[in-house]
């Protein structure tokens, strides 16, 4: 997200962050219990060190069917320890031995009966454990600045990763807009790249305004934890006292077919922000893709810090689906990764 407006003011930090897998620590929150009976086996697993594409094509040889057979609610990073579930089918409720899935990369935590194939965004959020090493900064205005995200939350920008590993999806976007032809599964991922575009030059004006969190006349809120939306709404003060207790949050485009929602100052700050992005905006409206919603604004919950030893930070916070733990990281300063081959 470099280059992107901060909202808590300047770096307070430097770090270097995953110089090993432990250092980043991810946990899926379920979003529903487990059936206990039908023919889709839920398995719970830790892995290092391992994607959740790759997890999914070993538990599928494992399984001895197709990876369409293999379901998982999100996808969590290589560099990291991950525990998430996936659903495996078995018609006849016939499973292999779980030991032969088990690995020095791979555990299998719990495994239940359920009875349909676990979807995409099935989970109530992730819970992180970051540790960051050799960190150089004041440590009261880290934890003044830690303080600050707890209470206010965090500029809901998509991060590096929406943008694939060179950064170059919005131009692989741009010419498959032009007319060259792509995969199926590569088309899904610029079309999300240019999305993401739009929605983060939205949202870096309304982080530039002061507005992101408060939200403005014309404003279409969004309640916290859901998808549901209301508005346009005039500002009022309990719209405000409602924001500040971060119980709604204002919203941006994401962009497709049909009218922007607000009105107003807010109407009026998206069409400027947008209209940088005509070749986008057509291209993703010549796609058929739906004008929606996405917070502006993410909660953090129970953000919590623990000084391991001098220059060694813990963070521990959860955060809802489709939120990115760098976007913290990047509230707080200059945080790297080490050099990685492959």
């Amino acid at each position: 997200m470099s280059g992107l407006p901060r909202a808590h003011g300047g770096p307070v930090l430097s770090a270097l962050f995953r110089s090993q897998p432990e250092d980043f620590q991810v946990e899926e929150v379920d979003g529903f219990e487990a059936a206990g009976q039908g023919e889709h086996l839920l398995l719970t697993v830790e892995k290092r060190g391992m994607n959740t594409a790759h997890a999914a094509k070993r538990i599928a040889r494992w399984a001895g069917i197709p990876e369409m057979g293999v379901g998982y609610a999100g996808m969590k990073d290589r560099h990291a320890v991950t525990r998430q579930r996936f659903s495996v089918h078995f018609p006849k409720r016939v499973a292999p031995d779980l030991a032969e899935l088990v690995s020095d990369d791979l555990r299998v935590l719990a495994s239940v009966w359920h009875n349909r194939k676990l979807p995409r965004g099935a989970l109530k959020g992730n819970r992180f454990i970051l540790v960051l090493r050799g960190v150089e900064g004041d440590p009261v205005a880290i934890e003044q600045r830690l303080q600050a995200i707890a209470a206010k939350g965090l500029p809901n920008y998509f991060g590096g990763q929406r943008f694939g590993r060179e950064g170059d999806n919005v131009e692989s976007a741009r010419r498959m807009f032009a007319g060259q032809r792509v995969h199926r599964d590569q088309r899904s991922i610029y079309l999300s790249a240019a999305r993401s575009e739009i929605f983060n030059a939205v949202l870096a004006e309304r982080v530039a305004d002061g507005s992101w969190a408060s939200g403005a006349e014309g404003e279409v809120w969004m309640l916290d934890g859901t998808q549901s939306v209301f508005g346009p709404e005039p500002a009022s003060e309990e719209l405000a006292a409602r924001a500040s207790r971060q119980d709604i949050h204002p919203t941006g485009p994401m962009w497709g077919l049909g009218e922007l929602r607000p009105t107003g100052a807010v109407r009026e700050a998206e069409e400027a922000a947008v209209a940088p992005f005509a070749e986008l905006r057509a291209g993703l409206e010549a796609a058929g893709m739906k004008q929606e919603r996405r917070a502006l604004r993410v909660r953090v919950d129970g953000l919590a810090w623990q000084w391991l030893e001098p220059g060694q930070l813990r963070l521990d916070f959860g955060l809802p689906p489709g939120a990115y733990a760098t976007g913290l990281l990047d509230a707080l300063g200059d945080v790297s990764e080490p050099p990685r081959e492959g």
